[in-house]
């Protein structure tokens, strides 16, 4: 894991470097990703498990370290800001997750759910969590006092930046319900520790700000974690020891060959006790079952 995240982060600075050399940076050519995926997948009705690692907390979180580790390096800078996800307890059915309330019992939360999210906090520092659509026991996972206030930051002594899933600060207003507008639902985040917003709800800062429903302080205090976090990626320096990564590193024989390795040794063969191949004199229908099966 830790090597092909390291064959990922290589060439992950080596397509930032190329497009520094035409002045753009936009989004999907830079230095956050937005990855591991530590997400516990007991809930079978949540249609992403296969990004996942499975349903065992412990084995979630070594993944996920080593994972962490490629993608971040260990040398003078971060290679990229590793992103772990989805904070927390994402359940519930796909279609529902803008507005589903996942309740859990506080034994269920800190030994199933919270577990992989500590364990990769106190081995591989991850610089970013990113925050659920879902809620968790009536709060909104990117505005939860008490799962980023009181336990991320607190308990977990997270010190990097959270940043919400696409769209999520939008559905604290228009699916949670929780708040009436889009300045609430901006200020009840970056108030209880979601620093940075993917979408657009976080335009409205400043008339939040007009609305005194938050600081200037609160603001300047964000946006200091995030230049900071791009002080520890090399963004202002010259001597950063990856800026000098070529794009010819990108999709090369080591990485495909790498690449071939690791898709040959997880994969999982069942036992074949003479069901296959199918005889077709035995057998006259077959049931094709499923959301797919048309």
């Amino acid at each position: 894991m830790k090597e092909v995240a390291t064959a990922i982060s290589d060439e992950a600075r080596a397509k930032y470097n190329e497009c520094k050399k035409f002045g753009s940076t936009e989004q999907y050519q830079g230095l956050t990703f937005w990855s591991p995926n530590i997400n516990i997948f007991r809930d079978p009705r949540w249609g992403r498990g296969h990004e996942t690692y499975g349903e065992d907390p412990l084995l979630t979180g070594k993944m996920g370290v080593a994972f962490i580790k490629g993608l971040q390096g260990e040398g003078k800078y971060r290679k990229l800001d590793a992103t772990i996800k989805h904070y927390a307890v994402h359940s519930g059915p796909e279609s529902e997750r803008h507005s589903f309330d996942a309740i859990v019992s506080d034994a269920d939360l800190y030994e199933t759910y919270l577990s992989a999210f500590k364990y990769c906090i106190d081995n591989a520092d991850p610089s970013a969590v990113m925050g659920a659509y879902n809620r968790v026991n009536g709060e909104a996972c990117c505005a939860s006092k008490r799962l980023l206030g009181d336990i991320l930051y607190g308990e977990l002594g997270f010190k990097g930046y959270v940043v919400s899933d696409c769209g999520a600060i939008r559905d604290i207003h228009a699916g949670h319900h929780i708040t009436d507008s889009e300045p609430e639902s901006v200020a009840l985040a970056l108030n209880n520790g979601c620093q940075l917003n993917c979408g657009d709800a976080y335009l409205s800062l400043h008339e939040a700000y007009e609305m005194d429903l938050i600081t200037e302080e609160t603001i300047t205090e964000a946006v200091t974690k995030l230049f900071e976090a791009r002080f520890r990626l090399g963004m202002f320096d010259d001597d950063c020891e990856y800026d000098n990564i070529p794009f010819e590193i990108v999709e090369c024989d080591e990485h495909t060959a790498l690449n071939r390795k690791m898709a040959q040794e997880s994969i999982v063969l069942l036992k074949n006790n003479g069901i296959l191949p199918l005889d077709r004199k035995k057998y006259k229908t077959i049931a094709v079952i499923g959301p797919n099966s048309d």
